[in-house]
């Protein structure tokens, strides 16, 4: 499984697209890279991408189809999932809206527990899912995963972050994965989508030591990279991390993590559409964290990103406080 060199796996992609969509197309590319894929979702497949297109659906009259319909019972998928995976012989996958995570996490819970490499591909990930309100807009489930003892969340930004987060989760040995991924449509940034395997990297930076540092995740990147290109016109430095997965981050070196996170500049500020809860550790005393600490509403994603103080100029405004 040569997964590394794989050019169709890591192939830049200029639209802008959902995350959800890019992993849809990195699984195209991995049933054939890594043939004992075997997944599904809870009767959502066709909005979470997880489809492994020509393999067909298991069933007792097709007992070599690769998907599977669990239905609407995501606790009994995610434990069908763990049995599979203890078995052996095969990679498995579940998925369903990351709003219903809160269902899957006991048996995500013992997936980290029993130290086993489970996959669960959780979409719709913020506010961006819009007009279906607050009972689908995850707020604290990032945290709550995040929280959880040897359990790795990636929170990609696009489509290349999508494949490294694909990558970490089939490489690991006995960790679970959760990738999170945005209903809506999010632009390409990234310059190497092998960078994300630090869990964290300099997306863009100043000519000179930064002086201030936005820390993003997933649909907030490009919010961060907005505003820091309207700081530096005005003179200041800024520096712009995308943080995909911060267990995946405190992995690396020391030095590696004080190279992307100087403890010399203290002006830093996180952005991401979820609770802040976590964030403390990257951004400090003297920081500040742009996010969601209340439930979503009601309306366009667009129009809740504003009113929830999602916008450039609330960032700058933000940053300059500082």
């Amino acid at each position: 499984m040569d997964l590394v060199n794989n050019e169709a796996l890591w192939a830049k992609q200029e639209k802008a697209d959902a995350t959800r969509n890019s992993s849809g197309e990195v699984l195209q590319i991995l049933k054939e890279a890594v043939p004992n894929l075997f997944g599904g979702a809870a009767d959502l497949a066709p909005s979470t991408k997880t489809e492994m297109k020509g393999e067909g659906f298991f069933s007792k009259e097709n007992r070599l189809g690769k998907n599977i319909h669990f239905g609407v019972r995501e606790l009994a998928m995610a434990g069908i999932a763990n049995g599979i995976l203890l078995h052996g012989g095969y990679r498995s996958y579940a998925s369903t809206f990351f709003v219903f995570s809160d269902y899957i996490k006991p048996m995500a819970r013992l997936s980290a527990l029993m130290r086993i490499p489970q996959i669960f591909i959780l979409t719709h990930d913020s506010i961006g899912v819009g007009e279906d309100g607050p009972t689908h807009e995850p707020i604290e489930q990032l945290a709550m995963l995040r929280s959880t003892p040897n359990f790795r969340v990636f929170r990609p930004a696009d489509r290349q972050e999508t494949a490294a987060a694909w990558f970490s989760a089939l490489s690991s040995t006995d960790c679970p994965t959760a990738i999170v991924l945005s209903r809506q449509n999010l632009p390409q940034l990234c310059r190497d989508g092998k960078e994300a395997l630090q869990g964290a990297y300099i997306l863009s930076d100043s000519e000179k030591t930064p002086e201030l540092i936005f820390i993003a995740t997933g649909s907030e990147v490009e919010l961060a990279e907005n505003a820091a290109e309207i700081l530096r016109a005005e003179g200041r430095a800024v520096r712009v991390v995308s943080m995909p997965s911060m267990e995946v981050f405190e992995m690396q070196s020391k030095e590696y993590r004080d190279k992307v996170l100087p403890a010399s500049v203290e002006k830093r500020i996180s952005v991401e559409a979820l609770s802040s809860f976590g964030w403390g550790k990257y951004v400090g005393l003297k920081g500040k964290s742009l996010s969601m600490d209340g439930f979503g509403a009601s309306g366009p994603a667009k129009e809740l990103f504003k009113h929830f103080g999602f916008t450039v100029e609330n960032l700058v405004n933000m940053a300059r406080s500082l």
